[in-house]
């Protein structure tokens, strides 16, 4: 009989709520009941997940300070997983070659992209066809090698080049990097000599174990080295002049370039980025859907803000030669604190890019939603921006 009641007057409630009108939506009973439906009863209830204490998540290193690996031609340094946890989707590298300096003949277990930032290189490069590449690239050029393309980068000019890396791995370089010298040392003469068909007095002077950047004689930058270049078509190609394109945003706050697999066939699992801040600007607090995000500081001081997984939010502070590691879908924002511009490298682990905004969210979104979301009136909502800014510039 009470429950008889108990369904009778629930009935009531949702038939009372009807003839109000639509626009007043039927409110569920306290006890799980949900109106006009008969579903079991509950007496225990879970409360809105509050926000998260503790110590916030750490997505922040500095490259430019750790240990390097230096030989006689320069030196690398690197971020891994194993200095960044959070960052198991791509590890970061600055790689500095002296002039007349080259990077040994190596390949991967993962795929390389790369931004020289100063100087010019040669790279030389054999793809699983066969096919050769030789390439000379200046500042503000990209290189990528898809993983197992065999490659080598050589300084050419005066100066010394130096490019910021990254690798679709966050342990790269205890996975799998595997140099000509190194493996070349492990065999003995007489079986070099079968395999290659040479003497073998011919590899009484090798290396008896990995050079990784040798020193040598400096290359003109317009010398018969320089010329002998040949490039691949466009979408063979692992030289990308991403800032001599357009870039893909801009406005009176900064630019956006974007270099993915659409601009950069050969780039098919990364996507390359700079962006470029002026002071006060922001990039407005979006997701990828689809990518890890690795980000370097270039010049300049910036502060990201990370919506992280497990309602955590941390925010940090970067200044040059540090990064950042945003895992796929988490929230964040990127602003310019300091009185210069400033300039970010970034790199994402897939070839499509895709990015998604708030203010995108909120300007097209109905405005009976928004209001219903934030509990305000229609009229609160009603001057949320119809258009979405990417780069806004300081009020």
């Amino acid at each position: 009989m009470f429950k008889s009641s108990r369904r009778l007057f629930i009935q009531s409630v949702a038939f009372g709520a009807g003839v109000l009108g639509a626009a007043r939506s039927a409110l569920a009973a306290p006890d799980g009941h949900a109106a006009g439906y008969d579903v079991a009863p509950a007496s225990e209830f879970l409360k809105t997940i509050p926000r998260k204490s503790g110590d916030p998540v750490v997505f922040t290193a500095s490259l430019d300070k750790g240990p390097i690996k230096a030989t006689s031609g320069g030196w690398a340094r690197e971020v891994t997983t194993r200095i960044l946890p959070l960052a198991t989707g791509i590890a970061g590298a600055h790689l500095f070659v002296n002039a007349g300096g080259a990077r040994e003949m190596h390949w991967h277990n993962s795929a390389e992209w790369a931004y020289v930032v100063d100087g010019h290189c040669q790279v030389t490069v054999v793809d699983p066809e066969g096919q050769l590449e030789v390439v000379n690239l200046a500042p503000g050029d990209l290189w990528f090698f898809p993983r197992g393309h065999s490659h080598a980068i050589q300084t050419l000019g005066p100066s010394p080049c130096h490019a910021i890396l990254a690798f679709d791995d966050g342990l790269y370089s205890e996975h799998g990097t595997f140099g000509i010298s190194d493996w070349m040392s492990r065999y003995d003469a007489p079986t070099l000599s079968q395999a290659l068909g040479v003497s073998a007095e011919t590899f009484s002077p090798n290396p008896k174990a990995e050079t990784y950047i040798m020193q040598g004689e400096v290359l003109a930058l317009d010398g018969p080295q320089a010329k002998v270049a040949r490039a691949l078509d466009r979408d063979r190609t692992h030289r990308f002049p991403l800032m001599a394109q357009k870039p893909r945003v801009s406005t009176a706050g900064g630019q956006l370039y974007v270099a993915s697999a659409k601009e950069f066939p050969v780039s098919s699992s990364m996507t390359g980025t700079v962006l470029k801040l002026r002071p006060g600007a922001m990039h407005e607090p979006h997701w990828h859907t689809n990518a890890n995000e690795w980000q370097y500081v270039l010049k300049g001081r910036t502060r990201v803000t990370l919506f992280a997984f497990d309602k955590r939010v941390a925010v940090a502070e970067l200044t040059a030669g540090e990064c950042a590691y945003i895992p796929a879908n988490c929230g964040h924002s990127i602003q310019n604190i300091d009185k210069d511009d400033a300039e970010m490298v970034g790199v994402l682990d897939s070839g499509t890019y895709h990015e998604s905004s708030l203010g995108d969210w909120l300007a097209k979104a109905p405005r009976h939603l928004l209001a219903n979301n934030f509990g305000v009136a229609e009229a609160a909502v009603a001057n949320f921006g119809r258009k979405r800014m990417v780069i806004a510039s300081a009020s």
